[in-house]
C-alpha cells in the first residue's frame, strides 16, 4: 500500500529492453535507498514495482508488458525522472490517501494555467472514468495524491477532463514541475470513490434503473 505522498524522485541511467518486456535502472537518492532489499515495492510514477536487483545506489526494477501498455513509464528514457514513494508501514502516518499502486489508465494535459506560488493542471481522461471524477474528490496523478479542484464530464469535443491545483511543496518534490501539455501522467482512482461507485451502479442496474 502507498499513500500517494512522493517521497523525491530519481533519475533513470539505464534502460534493458526485451520483447514485451523492459529493465530500467534508477539511480536511488541515498534516504530512499535505506533499507531496501531485493523484493522490497517502490512506487514510480504510482505505480508499483519490485526490485530485482541492487547494486549500490543503481536499483534494477522490471516491467511487464501490461506495464508498458497502460502506464507511461514505457515512454521513459534514459535521463529521464520519475517520482518514487517506498511502500506504507504499519504505524506511519498516511497524508495523502490509501494509494494501491495499480494505475488504472494514463490522462493527457491538456491545459496548464501558471499563476504565483502555485499551478492549475487540465488532465483529459479515458471516457469510462469520468464516472470517478467528483469536484474535491481524490484521485493519483504519476503516484501524487491530489484534490480534484473541478470535474467536468465529456462533451461530443473532449472527454471527462478534471484540475487540480499544485502547490510549490508539490512542484519541487515531484517531477509534476516538469510536466507541459500533450504529456501523459499515470492515473490511480481513489479505491473506495470506485468502489462505492461500481456499488452504486450494480444497486441501481438490479432494479431496472
Amino acid at each position: 500500500m502507498f499513500t500517494g505522498i512522493v517521497q523525491g524522485t530519481a533519475e533513470v541511467v539505464a534502460i534493458q529492453e526485451a520483447e514485451a518486456f523492459r529493465t530500467h535502472v534508477l539511480a536511488l537518492p541515498p534516504a530512499l535507498g535505506e533499507g531496501l532489499e531485493i523484493g522490497a515495492s517502490v512506487a514510480h510514477n504510482g505505480v508499483c514495482l519490485t526490485v530485482t536487483a541492487i547494486d549500490g545506489e543503481r536499483v534494477s526494477f522490471d516491467l511487464m508488458r501490461e506495464t508498458l501498455r497502460v502506464t507511461n513509464l514505457g515512454q521513459l528514457a534514459v535521463g529521464d525522472r520519475v517520482n518514487l514513494e517506498r511502500a506504507a508501514r504499519f504505524g506511519d502516518e498516511i497524508g495523502g490517501h490509501a494509494m494501491s499502486g495499480h494505475v488504472m489508465a494514463m490522462a493527457e494535459l491538456v491545459e496548464l494555467d501558471e499563476a504565483p506560488n502555485n499551478r492549475r493542471l487540465w488532465f483529459e481522461l479515458p471516457h469510462a472514468l469520468g464516472r470517478f471524477l467528483f469536484d474535491k474528490g481524490y484521485i493519483g496523478v504519476d503516484g501524487a495524491s491530489l484534490t480534484i479542484g473541478e470535474a467536468r464530464q465529456a462533451t461530443a469535443g473532449h472527454g471527462p477532463r478534471f484540475c487540480v491545483d499544485l502547490i510549490p511543496e508539490t512542484l519541487a518534490r515531484t517531477v509534476l514541475v516538469d510536466r507541459v501539455p500533450g504529456d501523459y501522467v499515470n492515473i490511480e482512482i481513489d479505491p473506495q470513490t470506485q468502489a462505492i461507485v461500481e456499488t452504486v451502479e450494480r444497486v441501481l442496474a438490479a432494479r431496472g434503473h
